[in-house]
């Protein structure tokens, strides 16, 4: 690829997995707001439950997510008693006829909680909530974390995915992350949760890491591919010093710089494609017959706070401090200062911080940017179908777009708006061409590639 093109197209944008992005989020959404939205929910609608566990017992100097780090477990002990309030509090205000259908513990490092208070977690959530008989139950894990205890805990939750952290296995990389984890040991993880009857396994790998080469890089991804992972997670190394202060132990001058990372990037989803996984969008592999790949071959495939997902639940609740949630009238963010959110869990149940309620032009730009980034184009008699009138501006700047492209990143025809091979890597670029929130100044962002 052209370095001019890298340089042109690289900078810093949204990773797009909600429109409007969270640094559009105001205070003037709170709990009533977010009451009602639940009152809403009904038996047409499908859900998914994301619960947030803020704390590790490491901080991996590369992470960018809301966590702080703890050696001792009585913070999470009480973390989980407000969480329990939240739950009984969330669950009073939805109806006993909307079906859960997926669960995803993140954080932070979730592992950490112990076995008994995990069994009592998802004992809480199966009270309160309708389940799905198939719900999956996805749960992300730390291999440092884990004993024969928590093994057992995980399959008595029902866990059905994994979602093992590796970034790169790389000794120097990873003394320079703060993450040391040896191959041998994740391997002896997935064994184990395998013998469980988890029937799926992901493992994320961080590309644009300091001192990470094209050498290290593809020992690290020949490793993953001997683990079998049903699909891999590629994510560019986000360098947000300015708000996770943690990130200035990493030396800026170790950094590959943007030509380096799609070197890397294109070297590594190369060698899972050859391997046999399918791309999925811009930053995930997945095994043929994979749901995964399987809704983007179906056109089915979504985004959400944790990437791609074949989750096609219309509502997402989210709990725990820092948790976005997605309601059909629009998005809510739980407080994110554990203290706080504590305190507001224990005293009305409802923790909500800010929000935003999406307005129709939302939507339709929701919907452009998730295509976009999902299916690589955007049939704009479909948008035209589902939003009338309103989606005449999208679909002017899409005509203009392909008009003005003098770089092969698009082509249009047949009323669909397509991005070429060419144009695929700068997905994010593209798409946020359609942001109408950008030109506020609110947010700053990680690199497109």
């Amino acid at each position: 690829m052209a370095e001019h093109l890298l340089k042109k197209y690289s900078a810093a944008v949204p990773r797009y997995t909600s429109y409007p992005t969270a640094p559009h989020f105001h205070l003037g959404i709170g709990a009533d707001e977010y009451s009602s939205w639940l009152r809403a929910l009904d038996s047409q609608h499908r859900l998914s439950l994301y619960i947030h566990i803020p704390y590790c017992d490491r901080l991996c100097w590369f992470c960018a997510c809301h966590t702080k780090h703890t050696l001792r477990y009585e913070p999470i002990a009480a973390y989980l008693k407000a969480l329990h309030c939240e739950i009984q509090a969330v669950g009073r205000l939805v109806s006993k006829d909307v079906r859960v259908t997926a669960v995803h513990f993140g954080g932070g490092s979730p592992t950490m909680v112990r076995p008994q208070d995990l069994i009592a977690l998802m004992d809480a959530l199966r009270s309160t909530f309708s389940f799905s008989d198939n719900a999956e139950i996805s749960v992300e894990m730390d291999p440092n974390d884990l004993d024969q205890g928590r093994y057992d805990a995980l399959a008595a939750i029902g866990m059905t995915r994994a979602s093992l952290g590796v970034q790169d296995f790389d000794r120097k990389v990873q003394k320079t992350i703060n993450r040391l984890q040896t191959f041998e040991q994740t391997r002896s993880v997935v064994d184990a949760i395998r013998a469980r009857g988890v029937h799926s396994v992901n493992c994320d790998v961080l590309y644009g890491l300091p001192y990470q080469t094209l050498e290290t890089l593809r020992d690290t991804v020949d490793k993953i591919i001997s683990l079998d992972p049903d699909r891999v997670a590629l994510f560019g190394y986000a360098h947000v010093p300015w708000i996770k202060k943690h990130q200035t132990m990493i030396p800026q001058e170790a950094l590959p710089d943007a030509i380096a990372r799609y070197r890397q990037m294109k070297t590594a989803g190369e060698m899972l494609v050859q391997a046999g996984y399918e791309a999925v969008g811009i930053d995930h592999f997945a095994k043929p017959g994979d749901t995964l790949a399987k809704a983007m071959e179906e056109g089915e495939l979504r985004r959400n706070f944790q990437g791609y997902t074949d989750d096609s639940a219309d509502a997402l609740i989210g709990l725990g401090a820092s948790s976005i949630g997605k309601l059909p009238q629009g998005y809510v963010q739980n407080m994110v200062a554990t203290g706080e959110y504590e305190r507001m869990a224990e005293a009305d149940g409802l923790c909500i911080a800010r929000g935003i309620a999406l307005s129709v032009e939302d939507r339709v730009r929701a919907f452009v940017i998730e295509r976009i980034m999902c299916d690589f184009s955007l049939d704009l008699s479909a948008l035209a179908a589902l939003f009338g009138p309103a989606s005449l501006p999208a679909v002017e700047e899409a005509q203009q777009f392909a008009e003005g492209d003098r770089d092969g990143l698009v082509h249009l025809e047949a009323g669909r708006f397509a991005l070429t091979e060419t144009g695929k890597p700068f997905a994010r670029s593209i798409a946020a061409t359609f942001d109408t929130y950008l030109s506020n100044g609110r947010g700053r962002h990680s690199l497109a590639v």
